[in-house]
């Protein structure tokens, strides 16, 4: 399998010529510190186990000392370290000049009382997420997102991934190490090792509060269970309260989803309040999301023949899966993705929406004329209810599918497009 190039390392060459420092952020094992490192010119590993010791030491008596090195400086880790950020910031303003720093961590700092400045002017943001299909190169391609926006009357492409290639993709997940193994049999266990390791260390380590390694996996299958949908914390305790030996109340559970979102395995999506014709209420409750569909499965311990044997299933992972690719293409794209439902019941699963105010509407299936006319009708209904004398009318219409041989425009205009065959 041929990769090419992340389009995070875009992003970073962008960013770095604009600010001082840029913090780059992400689950671990996705490729962040491969990525810096790259365009680093020097390195400082944090976690070094022959010398953390001694960084210890000297970032609490001089730690500046730490910051020279020719530039870009990547520090790795640096959550460990939260003492950085103020020197980083400063170190910035004295010298005065962009593309000095980078940071790259897989958790938010424990100890924010040690951060006593935004880093507003002085840092930028980035964060990287595992592999979309276009990346790995499993996607052709052949539909560019970016695109969609100018609203062709044409497009065309013939999908290559089959339900079995993307059942694998999904329990395999966009981990860098998964997609360089031999075997499908190693690319699958990466995702479950990593799975073990949160709920067995990375949940307690990443703000030193022990959390029960079985709790933790009770809440990630009830999550994983509720992807895609707009699930109450309620909801997810009542999932697992009968298998707990104590009491459990919604403020544990939702500690226990914070401590995951620290370290980046969970990326819920917000929801879009469009302008509409009606006085229709919408639900501003964010949606669940994994930050890769392989995750969720290792939690419900689902392989790819478990996917292709409950088609409902696979299809949630399915939509998973897109939405990371869409994440990263929206980054591309300068965009960001959000998902929208009504009182109603009218709902759409993705919108990305740009800086400059253009957006795309978006329905998720995994295949199928009858559920692919559904998703039509969806965007159809949405967009009719936009109010367009107080904001844009949508640019495209798509569905995004798995299934299908290929990429068409329907008469409707709306794009039917097999995410094997999408890019930024």
């Amino acid at each position: 399998m041929e990769y090419r190039e992340r389009i995070a390392d875009q992003l970073l060459r962008d960013k770095l010529e604009a600010m001082g420092a840029v913090l780059i952020e992400g689950p671990k094992a996705c490729g962040k510190t491969t990525t810096a490192a790259q365009q680093a010119k020097s390195v400082l590993y944090m976690d070094d186990p022959l010398k953390q010791d001694q960084y210890r030491q000297l970032a609490q008596t001089d730690i500046r000392f730490l910051l020279e090195g020719e530039t870009p400086r990547l520090i790795d880790e640096w959550q460990e370290t939260p003492q950085f950020w103020d020197a980083i910031r400063f170190e910035v303003d004295q010298r005065n000049e962009d593309g000095q720093f980078m940071l790259t961590g897989s958790a938010v700092p424990a100890d924010t009382k040690a951060i006593h400045h935004t880093g507003t002017g002085r840092y930028a943001w980035l964060t990287m997420r595992p592999m979309s299909l276009w990346e790995s190169g499993e996607s052709t391609g052949e539909i560019s997102l970016s695109d969609l926006f100018s609203a062709p009357e044409k497009i065309g492409a013939v999908n290559k991934l089959t339900l079995p290639m993307l059942a694998f993709a999904v329990c395999r997940g966009g981990w860098p190490r998964a997609l360089s193994k031999k075997t499908e049999k190693a690319a699958l266990s990466q995702a479950i090792e990593y799975y073990k390791a949160i709920t067995n260390t990375d949940i307690s380590r990443v703000d030193q509060i022990k959390r029960d390694a079985e709790r933790t996996k009770r809440i990630m299958r009830s999550y994983a269970r509720h992807q895609g949908a707009q699930t109450s914390i309620a909801t997810i305790l009542a999932d697992i309260a009968n298998h707990e030996t104590a009491d459990v109340s919604d403020e544990t559970v939702d500690a226990y989803l914070t401590a995951l979102r620290k370290i980046f395995v969970i990326e819920d999506m917000p929801a879009w309040n469009p302008n509409l014709r009606s006085k229709t209420a919408v639900r501003t409750s964010d949606t669940r999301y994994y930050v890769d569909p392989s995750i969720g499965a290792a939690a419900l311990g689902l392989g790819p023949n478990d996917l292709m044997n409950d088609l409902n299933t696979f299809g949630l992972f399915f939509e998973t899966l897109c939405v990371r690719d869409l994440r990263v293409y929206a980054d591309a794209l300068d965009g960001s993705v959000y998902h929208y439902r009504d009182k109603n019941g009218l709902e759409c699963d993705a919108v990305i929406h740009l800086r400059n105010g253009s957006y795309g509407l978006i329905e998720i299936k995994l295949g199928g004329e009858t559920w692919i006319e559904e998703a039509a009708k969806t965007l159809n209904a949405l967009s009719n209810i936009i109010d367009t004398d107080r904001m844009k009318a949508p640019a495209f219409r798509m569905v995004l599918t798995g299934a299908g041989e290929y990429a068409y425009r329907r008469t409707d205009g709306i794009y039917v497009v097999p995410v094997g065959c999408l890019k930024p």
